[in-house]
């Protein structure tokens, strides 16, 4: 006799499950014990292995098994666009059904919850965990080391910028309850086979090196036959073998006419979950991806580099972050005075401008070559730099500091139309990069 098929309330994530919607979907069902959880058809490999192992002792659905138009209450973990779903939900189940969302992710999609939450954190079942906690629900070892896994992969155990300190003690209280490390690490080694180092070289030997706002990307496009998994793996492995910043692969299959994007970012400055939602797809500012039908993959990459060449972090560039009015010196002030200014300022260096013209820089370290007393009279420009690095206002304060580091200096001049505006210091950048920076 065929089972009853499910009705009333169920839980679910994205296509391509991986660990992290696994896990809030189980999740789910603790904190609702009448929900059933139904994972899509399409899972990524390794999710696939720990179900074939573990599927009737979390004892999961398919889809298939739910009278969708009996479903009474949906719940979405880790997406928060109808299109992440597994197709069928949205096609049969009523449009009336309310729904709850818990989602980490910081764009906004088309689902329309009545509850839920949804925070930016580094995964959706650290939220799930926070609920967990206050509810006091009891986890089994299994159960922890599947949320483990699930906060480790969404957060590249802990080291994603996206990573949160919730994360982080949403871990250690998995680790409390008997998250198995050992097994984590296995759920998590990745699947690299003979078509996935195809795939790699391919990509490798199409590759495209973009410098953009002072971040090296990069950009590969190739055709592929038939399905192959693991394409966030290769996508990873061409970030770290070019190392670049930032890397995007279009992967396109000419049989399904189908093109797959998929970026990782090493840097805040490129929000990969960000550049995604503009070909329709979405993710995380480290990690994302889109699927695009009946589409020209070069199309796909030319919207692709538009839309990296438009990324930005924030509207804060070096004009944000400069000191101004400029505090200088011109090429004959004597050196004993440009001491005490240096003293009176609290700076380590100053611009030397002759008739508006930037000719110099002197700063504390140039003081250690005086020799004598008497040098202390003598103009600045016999001990000033004359080859002063420079930046204009609109670069960002990321590729100030890639200037600063390569050339061993602590300040650069803020110029444009060869007039100095302002001034940029170690200190100034280091402020905006740790949140320091007043409101």
């Amino acid at each position: 006799m065929r089972p009853a098929r499910i009705t009333g309330r169920v839980a679910t994530g994205h296509r391509n499950c991986d660990f992290d919607a696994l896990a809030s979907v189980i999740a789910l069902t603790i904190l609702y014990p009448d929900a059933a959880a139904v994972i899509p058809r399409s899972v990524n490999p390794n999710v696939r292995r720990f179900l074939s192992m573990h599927k009737d002792l979390l004892r999961v659905a398919d889809p298939a098994d739910v009278d969708w138009p009996a479903v009474t209450h949906l719940m979405v973990a880790d997406a928060n666009r109808w299109n992440r779903l597994d197709p069928v939900i949205f096609e049969r189940i009523d449009p009336q059904v309310p729904v709850s969302l818990w989602d980490h992710h910081p764009d906004i999609g088309d689902i329309t919850p009545v509850d839920g939450i949804q925070e930016t954190v580094g995964a959706t079942i650290t939220l799930l965990i926070r609920e967990i906690q206050a509810q006091r629900k009891i986890l089994t070892p299994i159960q922890a080391t599947l949320f483990l896994a699930g906060l480790y992969e969404d957060t590249g155990n802990l080291t994603f910028n996206a990573t949160t300190a919730e994360d982080a003690r949403a871990a250690a209280y998995l680790l409390e309850r008997k998250a198995d490390l050992d097994i984590v690490r296995r759920l998590l080694r990745p699947a690299y086979g003979l078509r996935q180092k195809e795939a790699l070289f391919e990509l490798l030997a199409a590759a495209e090196r973009l410098r953009i706002d002072g971040f090296n990307v990069g950009l590969g496009r190739i055709d592929i036959s038939g399905h192959l998994e693991n394409l966030a793996l290769v996508v990873r492995m061409f970030l770290e073998i070019m190392n670049v910043d930032a890397a995007f692969g279009v992967f396109f299959q000419p049989e399904r006419d189908h093109c797959m994007v998929i970026g990782r970012s090493t840097v805040e400055e490129i929000n990969v979950g960000a550049i995604m939602q503009g070909l329709g797809g979405g993710g995380h500012p480290g990690a994302g991806s889109s699927l695009l039908k009946a589409v020209n993959p070069e199309a796909v990459t030319e919207m692709l580099t538009e839309l990296l060449q438009g990324n930005r972090r924030s509207s804060v560039n070096v004009s944000d972050l400069m000191s101004f009015p400029v505090v200088s010196v011109s090429s004959r002030t004597p050196m004993d005075e440009v001491a005490q200014i240096l003293r009176r300022q609290g700076c380590t260096g100053l611009p030397v401008i002759d008739d508006d013209v930037l000719c110099g820089v002197i700063s504390r370290r140039d003081f250690s070559r005086i020799g004598q007393e008497t040098q202390l009279k003598a103009p600045v420009k016999a001990f000033m730099r004359t080859h002063v690095h420079t930046i204009t206002p609109d670069r960002s304060p990321s590729e100030a500091v890639a200037l600063m580091v390569k050339h061993d200096i602590g300040r650069l001049p803020v110029v444009t139309d060869g007039a100095v505006i302002g001034i940029i210091t170690r200190s100034d950048a280091m402020l905006y990069f740790y949140d320091l920076l007043p409101d």
